[in-house]
């Protein structure tokens, strides 16, 4: 595991472009100036009640401890990433997860791992709770409760320009990078590969595993692979950041799946019913636009905090 103090950068000039480079963005949270992105360190949550109804809920062992531990892989700006500072979670997750802490009355300690070892961590009791844009797939559901909390979406990302005029339906024998672990590795490139190109008698996409996406995105910008297949909201950061390096296609990868991504918890756990409540309020709450707004991300909203 690691500490919330210290994240993998695959290079330190990647690093650079997804993070130290942001755009500046009014602050919240009380302060007035303009600062980047990255540097801003405000929590959301300042200021924000309980929910008696999430509260009521919660079982008597959690109210006696008074805090949630919620896991993340902070590498993935603009959703779950470290503030410049080395020491902050910032992003959309680390937002929401702080509401949903606030809702419930507790405070928030944040688990900084390897998104690959989060489900087993969940499942071995190691962490109450995962916020880190992880959709609800079937293996996913034999070992967690899901919760929904936002729509998410796969993208490719290819070099600037696009000078092998790529597209989702000509990625056959190109090697793409995939993050360990991701949906993008597990199911939806392989899916993609069987519908566009083994059916077809073409070959197949070639996946290259990285374990993260700062590194997939620098064998991209050294053309060490063709594309990136990754999270559609991290894919537009990178690009926002850094003009000239990188183009994402368009449309959104279609994957012929539900794209919401949800907070997950171990299968059966007594703070499922809690959890989902206190999401749900925070759905309906201001900040929860609010943050998604602040990061770019404002189409991403939904309504109902669906247990899957």
């Amino acid at each position: 595991m690691k500490s919330i103090t210290k994240i993998h950068a695959a290079a330190a000039g990647l690093a650079v472009l997804l993070a130290v480079t942001a755009c500046g963005g009014a602050v919240t949270g009380g302060q007035q100036a303009e600062i980047p992105k990255t540097q801003n360190t405000r929590d959301i949550s300042e200021g924000v009640q309980a929910d008696p109804a999430a509260v009521a809920l919660l079982p008597a062992s959690y109210k006696a401890k008074g805090e949630l531990t919620v896991a993340m892989d902070l590498s993935s700006p603009p959703m779950t990433f470290l503030a410049e500072d080395n020491t902050t979670p910032i992003g959309v997750n680390p937002d929401l997860a702080r509401l949903v802490a606030k809702k419930l009355g507790l405070k928030l300690k944040f688990e900084n791992t390897a998104f690959d070892t989060i489900i087993p961590g969940i499942d071995g009791g190691r962490y109450d709770f995962t916020a880190t844009t992880m959709s609800a797939t079937e293996e996913r559901l034999k070992v967690m409760d899901m919760i929904n909390y936002l729509k998410g979406g796969s993208a490719v990302a290819v070099p600037d320009g696009n000078p092998q005029n790529l597209t989702n339906e000509s990625l056959c024998g190109k090697s793409i990078a995939v993050t360990k672990g991701s949906t993008q590795q597990l199911k939806h490139l392989p899916n993609v590969s069987k519908w566009t190109c083994e059916e077809k008698g073409k070959p197949a996409i070639n996946a290259v595993t990285l374990p993260n996406v700062q590194e997939a995105l620098t064998q991209l910008d050294s053309k060490r692979v063709d594309g990136v297949f990754y999270d559609a909201s991290g894919l537009a950061w990178a690009q926002a950041q850094q003009p000239g390096h990188f183009t994402v296609l368009e449309p959104r990868m279609d994957t012929r799946t539900n794209t919401n991504v949800a907070m997950g918890l171990k299968k059966g756990s007594p703070l499922t019913p809690a959890l989902q409540k206190a999401i749900q309020s925070v759905l309906e709450s201001p900040e929860y636009k609010e943050s998604l707004e602040y990061w770019g991300l404002g189409e991403s909203a939904i309504t109902e905090a669906a247990i899957r």
